[in-house]
């Protein structure tokens, strides 16, 4: 079972969810903030997975078959108006599960489609709501390897962001809570995202983020519940006033019926 439980997640999108906005030498970054009119982000992300463990039953490590993902993500934000911002943002992905498994699938993963409006916002405090629609790559749900990634699925989630001063360093938290419904097999989840961003320097922003997500029960076709809670680490360094480019990495440090999974995160955030 935990085998199958732990190829139901997705893992990836994390370097990009629950980011705030900040000054960062004309970079702007998305979250509870939304995007000024006729201006957009363009943030290429790709993420190497790789997990030989997974937490079973009673949140105890046991090793498992190889699993690896590589994928690569373009989210594009757009500024429809000043309280609203349009989001796309399609995938590849490769997955491979090692011997005796021995599963391989590599080709569209999700596209999200969606939206963030903005609620209401004092300067430093703003509140916003995002719904976003992801749309399966696949729907083989024979492949072991396509598991997880076949079902559709819809975010809704309400956003807080305050902005602040850390000393004399410019920095931000960024609060979501999340109810993702999955129209498949797996079961529904409860997710909270916090991300604290800290600038040290010029043209640097130092981001740390903790994901984290709850099943509502357990799912149909053999999906048992499950739970797991990640933390990232990253760098983000303005190379020019439009162009910052991303490095950092996660591991899945607490979870039942969850991979263990540890991660590299390279990134390139373009405005416009």
């Amino acid at each position: 079972m935990i085998k199958r439980v732990g190829l139901i997640k997705r893992a990836g999108f994390h370097c990009i969810v629950g980011i705030g906005l900040i000054n960062l030498t004309g970079a702007a970054f998305a979250g509870a903030w939304t995007l000024d009119s006729n201006t957009g982000v363009l943030i290429i992300t790709s993420t190497a997975m790789h997990a030989n463990t997974a937490f079973d039953g009673s949140n105890k490590l046991r090793p498992i078959p190889g699993y690896s993902k590589d994928e690569a993500q373009a989210l594009i934000e757009y500024g429809i108006t000043n309280w609203f911002t349009a989001i796309f943002q399609p995938s590849l992905q490769h997955v491979d599960i090692a011997a005796p498994i021995n599963a391989e699938r590599a080709g569209l993963g999700y596209t999200d489609i969606g939206g963030r409006a903005r609620l209401w916002s004092n300067g430093s405090w703003v509140v916003s709501a995002q719904a976003v629609v992801s749309i399966p790559g696949t729907r083989d749900m024979s492949n072991l390897a396509a598991i997880g990634y076949t079902d559709r699925q819809i975010d809704i989630r309400g956003l807080v962001g305050y902005s602040f001063k850390a000393g004399t360093l410019p920095a931000f938290i960024d609060l979501q809570i999340a109810q993702r419904f999955r129209l498949g097999g797996p079961p529904d989840e409860f997710r909270t995202d916090v991300t604290f961003g800290i600038q040290p320097a010029d043209k640097w922003l130092v981001l740390m983020q903790s994901f984290n997500v709850i099943s509502e029960g357990a799912g149909t076709w053999g999906f048992a519940s499950y739970n797991y809670h990640k933390f990232e680490l990253s760098a983000v360094y303005a190379l020019t006033p439009k162009l910052s480019l991303q490095l950092g990495g996660y591991s899945t440090y607490w979870g039942r019926n969850a991979l263990q999974e540890n991660g590299l995160v390279v990134g390139a955030w373009y405005k416009f």
